[in-house]
């Protein structure tokens, strides 16, 4: 049997970012700043980071290294590592952000079921401990397959550009009332 590849080029970045720094930094982050804070001090370069949307208190924006297309992070401006460190109306922000990325990924994307979680400190996997984040991912019957099983290998069948695209396109012709 011949050995077939599958591409992922996007995928370096994340690997050398693991040996260069704490997971969840930025090549142009401060030390122990998280790209997700730099996300959101700077707006004028959301279309480059893929934020679909962005409100006073968060932002909903791609999962660089999704776990399915369309794979949603959620993110209040505030960092802070633990769901308790914000207060109720923080935390009542952080959902209804999600209640909207949820939204508009069944409008964009049509999924048929979404996960919705919280990796809260690394001892529980998540990939930025100091900025405490949602994932929001859609997931359709048959995402998982023989390759994810048999490989370990997630096929991710559509670019981030035109996820981005979908999903702002839907932001955009559904605006939050």
């Amino acid at each position: 049997m011949k050995t077939q590849n599958l591409w992922a080029p996007w995928r370096m970045q994340y690997i050398e970012s693991l040996e260069g720094g704490p997971p969840g930094s930025s090549p142009d982050a401060a030390p122990g700043r998280s790209f997700l804070l730099d996300y959101w001090e700077n707006p004028q370069r959301d279309a480059e980071h893929f934020v679909i949307e962005r409100d006073a208190h968060g932002m909903i924006l791609l999962n660089l290294y999704p776990f399915t297309n369309g794979h949603l992070l959620v993110a209040l401006g505030d960092a802070r590592p633990r769901l308790l460190d914000y207060g109720p109306a923080q935390r009542a922000a952080l959902w209804a952000l999600v209640d909207r990325g949820t939204d508009l990924l069944e409008r964009a994307l049509n999924c048929q079921g979404v996960n919705i979680g919280i990796n809260q400190g690394r001892a529980a996997g998540a990939g930025v401990p100091q900025h405490l984040h949602a994932h929001v991912v859609p997931r359709w019957s048959g995402d998982t397959n023989f390759i994810t099983v048999v490989g370990e290998i997630r096929v991710i069948p559509a670019a981030l550009e035109v996820m981005y695209q979908r999903l702002r396109d839907a932001a955009m012709a559904h605006p939050r009332p």
